[in-house]
């Protein structure tokens, strides 16, 4: 078999040595690379290869590590491992002990920042820029960031400052939206490359100088010629004024799988000494026909058939808790013409789809804007509406502020449906739900929910939209526990659990998803001789005060949780045991002080001893 030029890449500096031929040569390879390992593992598949000649492009341009490049979310960075090194280890991708599926600083000095969540680039690129002029350096910094990634305010917010500060930088906009045009291509590319000139800017700069200095009539020239060509800019390039109006140089749209285009361009806004956005127009999901056809399934897919890109799947007698929430949801809309569903670009990830369909006027799609759903959830719950706002944990935790102030603080009627909370599994420490829970519990007003299985999460979904008030109801991923549903959903009572299992030794006070691993651990300590009574607890705010004084009256009080221990539903048991007086010896499980890697959800249960075994061998070493 012929030698892949991809195996003979061992850095960036190797780039370098490539003709544009073979460059395109080694994306071919990469892209095969990235297809043949996720249809294993899964991944971020479209965004990736679609990114691949922005990548070596970069790359060869640049001197990395010494320069700078940033991914924005980093979901597209599969073609960054390949040629940084991490070939042989790119099979292990999102695996348990393998490689991340984004970049990680700790598993390369070629990764700037633990990237994983949308519209941070530009404000880490921009930090580094500066800290590069306090140091007197000139090393290059680019940061590339997504058409959808560049919606979320973080971006904005760092636009404005990146046109304030001026310092040289490159943003290169991954566009997979817009096509390009040939008619008006070479014009734009033209203008575009005078615009990124230093010689046409201080050319430009310098005739207006002279203008304005000669008198009225040159003023008036000037003033004629700035109108002219601002008119002149916006007729011809719409899509760049926002930006050349924060003081950023915009190209004109660049064929994003163009190696000689794209390092043509990068040779020229490399060495302008402003701010500059390059505009790089990509297709989602290039190379692979399955991924360009659907590029929101391939946007992140479990392990798929090359040939026909449909996923693996595996059967399960139990629907996911997501699903079932979605359908509780439509359901309780039918009924209430009040209730409007929101979420932050992820419709199919939070189970919105049949929502948007069937209430398609009732249904939001605030883009990657987690903070602006959430105060946007404010303003209808105050003009009468009942929102419900779904956003995994971890996005969620990007809205803290607009939760506090925007929702609980008026204690107005929105619900938060908040999905993937808990260990998540191969997308790692950026999207473990770990803080949902004390990050809920703090807020005052805010009273939440932890259904332990999916007739649970229908019943909490009603309660929150009757009782009104601002709700937290957090779930996990993935299938629920195959119990029946409920034909009609029920009222849960404010702050009271339910014994699930008897026992006087030890009483097992269990959060969500962790009441089964509870039982099943009570199981266990019942053949070692330990009688053990297991509590849903249900609600994680506020408290079951009676079932805590109850648990009180055996020999050890255990909480298990599946988020953060510091500021979780264990240490809120504590301190209600505090408050009624009761002294009796405790023992709070759940995830430590601690970011959890990638890996299976259940291998990671059992390192972090929250796995059947590891909380009956806790309890049991506590009680001898």
């Amino acid at each position: 078999m012929d030698h892949r030029i991809l195996d003979v890449i061992s850095s960036p500096a190797d780039l370098k040595l490539l003709t544009n031929e073979e460059l395109s040569i080694l994306a071919r390879e990469i892209r095969e690379e990235i297809v043949s390992v996720t249809s294993e593992t899964g991944g971020h598949v479209g965004s990736s290869l679609g990114a691949v000649e922005i990548i070596l492009a970069v790359h060869s341009m640049l001197d990395c590590p010494r320069d700078r490049f940033i991914f924005d979310v980093g979901h597209q960075a599969y073609a960054h491992k390949l040629v940084t090194g991490r070939l042989e280890e790119f099979k292990s991708l999102r695996t348990y002990g393998g490689l991340s599926g984004f970049p990680k600083p700790g598993e390369s000095p070629y990764d700037v920042h633990p990237s994983g969540h949308a519209s941070d680039s530009l404000s880490v690129a921009l930090g580094l820029a500066k800290a590069r002029d306090l140091s007197g350096g000139d090393n290059k910094v680019v940061a590339l960031i997504g058409d959808a990634a560049l919606s979320g305010g973080m971006a904005f917010e760092a636009l404005n400052h990146i046109g304030q500060a001026q310092t040289p930088m490159v943003v290169v906009l991954n566009d997979n939206e817009m096509s390009i045009s040939r008619n008006v291509g070479a014009l734009m590319k033209h203008l575009g490359y005078m615009r990124a000139s230093s010689q046409y800017r201080q050319t430009r700069d310098s005739v207006q100088e002279r203008l304005e200095s000669s008198g009225p009539f040159g003023e008036a020239l000037a003033n004629f010629g700035r109108n002219m060509k601002e008119s002149m800019k916006q007729f011809v390039l719409p899509r760049t004024m926002i930006f050349e109006q924060l003081g950023i140089l915009c190209t004109a749209p660049i064929d994003g799988h163009d190696i000689g285009a794209l390092k043509e361009t990068l040779a020229m806004v490399l060495e302008t000494d402003a701010p500059v956005l390059m505009h790089v127009v990509t297709k989602k999901g290039a190379g692979y026909g399955p991924a360009v056809r659907n590029p929101e399934k391939f946007h992140g897919i479990a392990p798929y058939d090359v040939a026909t890109g449909a996923v693996k799947k595996k059967p399960s007698a139990a629907p996911s808790y997501t699903s079932v929430f979605g359908a509780a949801l439509a359901a309780e809309a039918r009924k209430d013409e009040r209730i409007v569903a929101i979420t932050a670009a992820m419709k199919d990830g939070t189970g919105l789809a049949g929502f948007a369909e069937e209430f398609p006027s009732r249904f939001v799609d605030s883009g990657i804007a987690e903070e602006h759903a959430v105060g946007l959830a404010s303003g209808l719950a105050i003009g009468g509406k009942k929102p419900v706002v779904a956003i995994y944990s971890t996005f969620l935790q990007r809205a803290v502020d607009q939760l506090v102030i925007n929702n609980a603080l008026p204690n107005l009627d929105v619900v938060f449906a908040i999905d993937r909370a808990g260990v998540v599994g191969e997308d790692g420490p950026t999207h473990h739900g770990m803080f949902d829970l004390a990050y809920t519990r703090m807020v005052p007003h805010m009273r939440v929910l932890a259904p332990s299985n999916e007739a649970e999460l229908v019943h909490a979904l009603h309660t929150a939209l009757a009782l009104g008030g601002p709700f937290a109801i957090r779930y996990p991923r993935g299938a629920a526990e195959g119990v029946p549903l409920p034909e009609e959903p029920q009222v849960l009572e404010v702050g009271k659990s339910q014994v699930v299992r008897e026992g006087a030794d030890v009483a097992i006070l269990a959060f969500g998803r962790m009441v089964g691993r509870a039982l099943g651990a009570a199981e266990l300590l019942a053949a070692r001789g330990i009688d053990a009574r297991v509590v849903d607890m249900r609600w994680a705010k506020p408290l079951d005060a009676d079932a805590i004084a109850r648990a009180a009256q055996t020999r050890l009080v255990v909480t298990v949780e599946g988020g953060i221990v510091s500021g979780g539903a264990g240490e809120g048991v504590l301190g209600e045991l505090a408050r009624q007086g009761l002294a009796v010896p405790a023992l709070t499980l759940g995830i430590p002080d601690m970011f959890v890697p990638q890996g299976k959800a259940d291998l990671l249960l059992r390192d972090l001893g929250l796995d059947l075994e590891g909380i009956a061998a806790s309890i049991e070493e506590r009680m001898k």
